[in-house]
């Protein structure tokens, strides 16, 4: 999984460019609300950026996110629809956190108006779910491996894994929202200033791309759930031949497709807002950052890996006499790809947490690759033994490599209903209210009319003048 260096901003107050005009000046007390609550967004930013990994607050600030969105849409809709005003285009101050950087440290820039705040702010909401999900994978630890485990407590551990997976999920649902929905309204809405250019953090392909990685990180931990307890049973004699309680290895060979095929299709879009060839600090950084570009590949190459495994342990397994040679053959693949995921696969990252990630990547490829040579020196043997099969190559392999599947779906993202303004409750209210005095006002008018008219022919002789 990956760990996202989260955002700082600048302050600021919105009172400073916001007028109030509605007839009846009701948004006084609402900007300064608004202000309060993305000063405690910042707030708890500034405050993870000081903080060890092990003790940063992420849900807090999740919560923090959400409780500024719907004072930020309430804003947008009043500005819209000219109940505010504003007396100047406000520039709101983000340190972007995916930019290429020599120095390894996130540049701050002044990015213009409102959707240029709402979109840094969903991002951090994003980055913030998807540290979450990290944060609560990182605590249960390699659990389905340890022979002492109790039954409870593994499936308690699963359960935790499968709240992971849905922030991810949610995660990968806000990245494609604000790639389909809030930056082409930002495109429509106001007009950059001359000569501003986005950074990476806010182009419509690098959102793209995240909502596809967070999707195939979630997929990881899906297939992690999957197999939690044919690991657990396979931890005294792992290899062949598989537990009863272990998964359809045709199904995980197609889980894995789908996964590799998410990540590479997420580093072809990381790779397409800037050159890598830039050559001043300013085009640099339209460039996105190396180690999340070295992410994506390593993990594309990994599960292309564990899909050429699994299609040769289903060979193997249920392929009989005549897949024999198959089974030999996916799995010398896969080892290859392993050694060379092992070799050429080093992380780069930013904080204090960078030996350690490397650390766990090289574990975990180097247990894969001890399970890949159980396999292939089982199935090996039995093909020299028992089968006869030959051996067919890669380029014949192809064409028997399935398509991908999907194991658990985005979660789409849908914005909060504004805090106050056009589209608020509060506005709903109002505007109830006002149709109820108007119309109260008049049915007085029709009744005072109506005792006019009773009055004036009451008389006798009324109405008849001849």
């Amino acid at each position: 999984m990956y760990l996202y260096q989260l955002p700082t901003t600048g302050a600021i107050s919105f009172s400073d460019f916001c007028v109030d005009h509605s007839s009846d000046k009701a948004y006084t007390h609402q900007i300064p609300e608004a202000t309060q609550a993305r000063a405690n967004l910042r707030g708890v930013l500034k405050e993870n950026k000081r903080t060890d990994h092990d003790e940063k607050d992420f849900l807090s600030l999740v919560k923090l996110v959400e409780e500024y969105i719907p004072h930020l849409r309430g804003l947008m809709g009043c500005v819209a629809h000219d109940e505010i005003g504003l007396k100047a285009e406000p520039m709101f101050s983000w340190r972007t956190t995916l930019s290429a950087n020599i120095f390894h440290n996130s540049p701050r820039l002044d990015v213009p108006g409102l959707y240029a705040d709402y979109s840094f702010s969903l991002l951090t909401y994003a980055f913030a779910l998807s540290n979450l999900a990290y944060s609560i994978v990182t605590s249960v630890g390699i659990y389905e491996h340890d022979r002492a485990i109790s039954d409870t407590n593994r499936k308690s551990k699963d359960e935790k894994l499968n709240v992971a997976v849905d922030f991810l999920c949610r995660a990968s649902g806000i990245f494609t929202y604000v790639s389909d929905t809030v930056l082409p309204e930002w495109e429509t809405a106001r007009g950059s200033p001359p000569g501003f250019a986005k950074p990476p953090d806010v182009t419509r392909e690098i959102n793209s791309a995240l909502a596809k990685m967070s999707l195939a990180d979630a997929q990881t931990l899906a297939i992690r759930r999957l197999l939690s307890k044919s690991a657990y049973d396979s931890n005294i004699a792992p290899g062949p031949p598989l537990p009863k309680s272990h998964p359809p290895p045709a199904l995980l060979a197609k889980l894995h497709i789908e996964c590799a095929s998410l990540y590479s299709s997420a580093r072809l879009l990381a790779k397409t807002p800037g050159s890598s060839k830039a050559s001043s600090s300013r085009e640099a950084n339209k460039d996105v950052s190396a180690d999340l570009r070295r992410y994506l590949n390593n993990q594309a190459a990994l599960h292309t890996a564990l899909s050429h495994k699994w299609l040769g342990v289903e060979a193997g397994e249920k392929g009989g006499t005549d897949k024999g040679g198959e089974s030999v053959a996916f799995l010398q693949w896969a080892k290859k790809e392993l050694e060379e995921v092992k070799d050429g696969g080093k992380l780069l990252s930013l904080g204090n947490s960078d030996k350690e990630k490397e650390d766990r990547w090289k574990e975990s490829v180097n247990t894969e690759l001890a399970t890949v040579n159980l396999f292939l020196k089982y199935y090996k043997k039995m093909n020299d033994t028992l089968h006869f099969q030959p051996v067919p190559t890669q380029r014949e392999l192809q064409s028997r490599i399935p398509g991908g599947r999907i194991a658990i779906p985005a979660k789409p993202y849908t914005p909060p209903a504004p805090a106050f303004g056009p589209g608020s409750a509060e506005y709903v209210r109002r505007q109830a209210e006002q149709l109820q005095l108007s119309s109260n006002s008049e049915d007085g008018q029709d009744h005072d009319a109506a005792n006019s008219a009773d009055a004036s022919g009451s008389y006798a002789g009324a109405g008849s003048y001849f």
